[in-house]
Order: structure tokens, then C-alpha cells, then sequence
């Protein structure tokens, strides 16, 4: 096995699905596959946990002050930067499996809403078209 990296293929692919969720911002229509879903909440939270902890290490370092609120904006400013396309691809994967986007709104459920639209994001999407466009396995 070679060390380079085949277009198409390992972590190429996953900026593919990436720059994907991040072309339909605020796209609320059609499906979106499990793999794009997945990849787009996963590398979020990776950049959410990384922000946060460099904004906790300053705050507990003697960092200058400026230093702290400069990591103190970008850490929300990508909180904030990201709401809208996490709803839209999280809608468009509910799409996937057939199920209104409405039933986002389970996850403000307590205790159980979160667990619920995890379950729901991990489910097979429809085989074939189905009500809210094609199958974006076969038109990928």
C-alpha cells in the first residue's frame, strides 16, 4: 500500500462531504446521507472541543486578557456560524429517512429528545426515491 492519497478516497472524501453540507447552508430541502451528516456534525464538535478547551487553558493561564476574548469570540462566533447549517443537514438527513423536519424539534424533549434524534440520525435512509427527492446514494 502506497502512502499517498487517492483522490476520492479516505480523508479527501471527507472533506468532500464537509464542503457538501457547507454548499447547502441553508438548504432545507432534499436528503442528505448518513456520511455527510456524520462527518459535518463530527468535524463541528471536534472544532467546538478544541475551541473550548484553548479558551479554558487561556482563561486559566496568565494570558493576557486580549488573548482570552479573542478565543472567547471565536469559540461563540463558530457556535453561532454553525446553527444554521447543523439544522439544515440534520433536516435534510431526517429527508433521508423519510421523516418530517419538524421532528427535529424531539431533541428539546428532556431527558429523551437528544436520544431520540440521535436514534433517528443513525437509521439506513429510504432505498429509493421517496417524497422529499432522490436517493442521494444513487446520484452520488
Amino acid at each position: 500500500m502506497s502512502g499517498r492519497i487517492v483522490p476520492g478516497s479516505g480523508m479527501t472524501q471527507e472533506v468532500n462531504w464537509l464542503a457538501q453540507a457547507w454548499s447547502k447552508y441553508a438548504v432545507f430541502e432534499g436528503r442528505a446521507r448518513r456520511r455527510e451528516y456524520w462527518t459535518f456534525t463530527l468535524a463541528n464538535w471536534a472544532i467546538s472541543f478544541f475551541l473550548i478547551v484553548f479558551w479554558v487553558v487561556l482563561e486559566d493561564s496568565k494570558s493576557p486578557s486580549w488573548m482570552t476574548a479573542l478565543a472567547a469570540i471565536a469559540t461563540i462566533g463558530f457556535s453561532i456560524a454553525v446553527i444554521l447549517p447543523q439544522v439544515a443537514v440534520t433536516v435534510r438527513r431526517l429527508h433521508d429517512c423519510d421523516l418530517s423536519g419538524w421532528l427535529l424539534f424531539v431533541s428539546l424533549v428532556p431527558f429523551v429528545g437528544g436520544l431520540i434524534l440521535f436514534v433517528l440520525m443513525m437509521r439506513p435512509g429510504t432505498a429509493g426515491n421517496n417524497r422529499f427527492g432522490p436517493n442521494p446514494k444513487q446520484t452520488a
